[in-house]
């Protein structure tokens, strides 16, 4: 490790009113390349694999952080000098604070280049070994495209220390054919992209290649295109109810700041929420901080394939630009976030993110004839999302702010499935989802750091389970049941797993902050409860991806501890993140406190994911838990008569 500070006369001083937590924007981009290349840190094959904010501390962001400093973090990785450096450098005061070189063999190595997409095909093209594969099964370069897959951690030999990836090869019959139909098994390229040559080659013989079509838009697939829905507009004709102004949202009580990382993508941050005049922390900071696609296919071809989106592909770099009326529906309000390239200059990735409001149903509804009562009310929610593309999959990220304090976050999986030619109409590993087409089977599990602040920095968690009790004294119906409350008050005691047998849940809690009923505010966490990393405890990726294991993490708030698998997942040997963090066994009880939970989605692939998949969802759900002193919403007013049905038929609105 070296350290090293160097002093520039350049300075840049935050713009005028500018919070700490605004994003990046793209002169501060340029900004933060200048002064990495005036302390020569930048050549000309110097290649930036992250860019991002250093976010104010915490207690500073509390006080008056209107002076605090402009930071950034960047990651640079220089091929020619088999170099990768970590940096932290001030905007505001123009100094290189920091700067870190990394040991491959010991710290892995930096997030996969964009370039690297395309250099690992121009590498195999040139490769007298993937040639002749490819002509043993009649083809040449020119007719495959690789896909560039992240290549973890194994005991292949002579890898140690090396930048890699691994190629898998997929035929495409003209330019707009989709590839992922025609998958040529039984051989994989194992390259080297830092010396750009073959490390090790896998070549079992030609097996023969899926000859379905793939081509989802094609009249030949789809048929006819149907005409039988009518249209559904969605309209807000006095423009929606919230505002933003610069990154500061504000909606129906709530508040906060949209924040945007290359790596994380969409962060919340410093969530409020006010009721009665009372304006109240809950989230300091919400992110996705690691998401991993673990496949299960033992074959030597695809044993070794596991993805980190966020760590290794950075998911905010690679986001769509959003299309109205088809990503986003409504009345809709765009942010324009911008990141760095691989050559460190900024790049605007228009309408990435998209903000509206959407109705959410019934939200309270009640017919009583004692009072003579009839009345109901709709829901609705507001929804920040963006949607972002790595190789084959597409996710959407969205968090939803309820009108009766609940949050939610909600991950949706489409794209096209990984395919591979099936063995066997039997084989174990894969389902076959078209003839001869197989799709291994494989999760996609994701982490998400809540950073909580409910009332204040002194937090607990406690684990509710349902308790069945047994008929005898006391039941004599043996119809009794009781909710059982465990704190979790060390961070070797709360490595948790949901069980919905038991219904639980975690409470997270302020001991300090009373409701009207003398309880500790609080806020529960609602887990989906799916099953977690499915790979044998030994195995390579359970190291890497040990935050997958349990569903439930909680760790004594650190600044420097962002990441669930760690700051560099690529080539990593594992052991980084959350095992590392919990490992310093920190109290919890009364503190500030980190809420990390694992969820996601186990995929047996279906004959309807071929050949784009309709959206899977996963994600979890945060409700007031003694937050308030009762119902938040009793002020909503009824809807408007032509919002629910004919005026004759309710008399004018939808109360009684």
């Amino acid at each position: 490790m070296t350290l090293q500070t160097t002093l520039l006369a350049a300075t840049t001083q935050a713009p005028q009113g500018q919070h700490p937590l605004e994003q990046l924007s793209a002169q501060e981009i340029q900004q933060a390349r200048r002064v990495l290349a005036e302390a020569g840190l930048v050549a000309e094959t110097t290649r930036f694999a992250y860019l991002g904010l250093i976010e104010p501390p915490k207690a500073t962001l509390q006080g008056d952080a209107a002076d605090a400093p402009r930071m950034v973090r960047a990651m640079l990785w220089d091929a020619a000098q088999s170099l990768s450096l970590d940096i932290r450098l001030s905007l505001t005061t123009g100094h290189v604070l920091e700067t870190r070189e990394l040991n491959p063999q010991i710290d892995g190595q930096l997030p996969v280049l964009l370039e690297e997409f395309g250099i690992i095909e121009d590498i195999l093209a040139e490769d007298p070994q993937w040639i002749a594969a490819l002509s043993s099964r009649g083809l040449t370069p020119a007719q495959v495209r690789v896909a560039p897959l992240s290549a973890g951690v194994f005991e292949y030999g002579d890898e140690e220390g090396k930048r890699l990836l691994r190629g898998l090869g997929f035929r495409q019959d003209h330019p707009a054919d989709h590839p992922w139909a025609h998958p040529i098994d039984g051989l994989v390229a194992f390259v080297d992209v830092e010396n750009r040559r073959v490390n090790h080659l896998i070549d079992d013989g030609p097996v023969p290649v899926p000859e379905v079509n793939g081509n989802y838009t094609d009249a030949s697939i789809h048929g006819e295109l149907r005409t039988d829905l009518k249209p559904i507009e969605i309209t807000q004709p006095e423009g929606p109810s919230f505002t933003l102004e610069g990154n500061h949202l504000s909606w129906a009580g709530w508040d906060l700041r949209v924040g945007f990382d290359s790596r994380e993508g969409l962060v919340l941050h410093q969530l409020h929420h006010s009721h009665q005049g009372r304006r109240r922390p809950v989230v300091h900071r919400a992110s996705i901080s690691e998401m991993v696609v673990p496949y299960g296919d033992p074959s030597p071809y695809r044993s070794w394939q596991n993805y980190f989106d966020s760590g290794e592909y950075l998911v905010g770099r690679d986001a769509n630009s959003l299309k109205l009326g088809c990503d986003c529906l409504g009345d809709i309000t765009y942010m324009s976030p911008v990141v760095a390239d691989d050559f460190g200059n900024p790049r605007t990735i228009e309408n990435g993110i998209c903000i509206h409001e959407e109705d959410a149903g019934i939200l309270w509804k009640h017919t009583d004839e004692w009072a003579g009562s009839n009345e109901v009310r709709r829901n609705r929610r507001l929804v920040v999302s963006f949607f972002t593309t790595v190789g084959n999959y597409d996710y959407g990220f969205y968090w939803y702010l309820y009108l009766d304090g609940t949050i939610e976050f909600e991950a949706k999986a489409t794209g096209i499935v990984f395919t591979a030619a099936l063995p066997d109409k039997d084989y174990a590993y894969a389902s076959e989802i078209a003839p001869g087409l197989g799709a291994p089977y494989h999760q996609h599990l994701f982490s998400a750091r809540l950073d909580m602040m409910i009332d204040g920095d002194t937090n607990r968690v406690e684990e509710l389970d349902l308790v069945r009790l047994p008929k005898g004294p006391g039941n004599p119906h043996g119809n009794a049941f009781t909710q059982k409350r465990t704190a979790l008050t060390r961070e070797s005691e709360a490595v948790r797993d949901a069980d919905g047998s038991k219904g639980r849940v975690w409470h997270i809690s302020n001991p300090d902050s009373l409701n009207h009923l003398g309880h500790p505010v609080g806020y529960t966490l609602y887990p989906e409860g799916n099953p977690t990393l499915a790979m044998a405890d030994d195995s390579s990726i359970a190291s890497r991806a040990a935050f997958a294991k349990h569903h439930l993490w909680v760790t004594q708030h650190a600044e420097d501890e962002l990441y669930a698998a760690g700051d560099f997942v690529n080539q990593h040997p594992g052991g980084a993140g959350l095992p590392s963090y919990v490992a310093q066994d920190r109290d919890l009880d009364g503190q500030d406190l980190v809420v990390w939970h694992s969820f996601g989605l186990t995929h047996f692939p279906r004959p309807e994911d071929w050949p784009i998949m309709p959206v899977d969802t996963t994600g979890f759900t945060l409700k007031p838990h003694g937050f308030f002193d009762q119902n938040p919403t009793l002020n909503m007013p009824s809807s408007a008569a032509g919002h629910c049905a004919p005026a004759e038929q309710n008399g004018g609105s939808c109360g009684h």
